[in-house]
């Protein structure tokens, strides 16, 4: 089953342009991606304009790269689908609602800075997580995260890990985790795995 969710952010490539940042308005599901229907996406388009190029397709899956339409805020894929996912999930992963503060050090000239952050961890796996935050005073993410020191609330307790950003975009932030307790790591591993 292939799973994308409500909230994500997919990129659409076309020719010619700077990339595409769509969000998914609902989650939309199929057994496989060639069977995906339309995803109802908010996109920077006037009504009536068309797109096509290379989609990158993030889902519960992995990801993949498809052809694909923009047409009144409908993405549809299009062209022969692909063979495979071709970046598989390997690591065990769970996703939910998980409050997150922390601090986020920014690659800024003439030096690093600090920034408090505040959100939610939206998808947390065994080697990193995917952040929904900004700073108390914006609603976006500042642009040069290098890396964000989070406390979430999990389950079992407060987590804090330090993680590595692998990809911002907006009020999004995915990364891999560069330190963490031990005990956090294990408990971590035990919630991952009891799905």
């Amino acid at each position: 089953m292939v799973t994308v969710p409500a909230g994500s952010t997919l990129l659409l490539r076309c020719p010619g342009e700077q990339p595409l940042a769509l969000i998914t308005l609902v989650e939309v599901g199929a057994p496989f991606v060639a069977e995906l229907p339309p995803i109802p996406v908010l996109g920077p388009d006037e009504p009536g304009t068309r797109r096509f190029g290379i989609l990158e397709l993030v889902s519960s899956a992995g990801v993949t790269w498809v052809e694909a339409e923009l047409r009144n805020g409908l993405l549809t894929r299009t062209g022969d689908p692909p063979t495979d996912v071709v970046q598989r999930r390997g690591a065990a992963r769970r996703s939910g609602a998980y409050a997150a503060t922390g601090t986020a050090e920014l690659d800024a000239e003439p030096g690093r800075r600090l920034v408090e952050v505040s959100g939610h961890v939206e998808d947390v796996s065994t080697s990193g997580l995917l952040l929904r935050a900004a700073p108390a005073d914006s609603v976006h993410l500042p642009p040069g995260i290098v890396r964000t020191l989070l406390h979430i609330s999990m389950p079992w307790g407060d987590m804090t890990a330090t993680v590595t950003t692998v990809d911002q975009r907006a009020d999004q932030l995915r990364g891999t985790y560069e330190w963490m307790d031990p005990a956090d790591e294990a408990a971590l591993r035990d919630f991952c795995a009891a799905r």
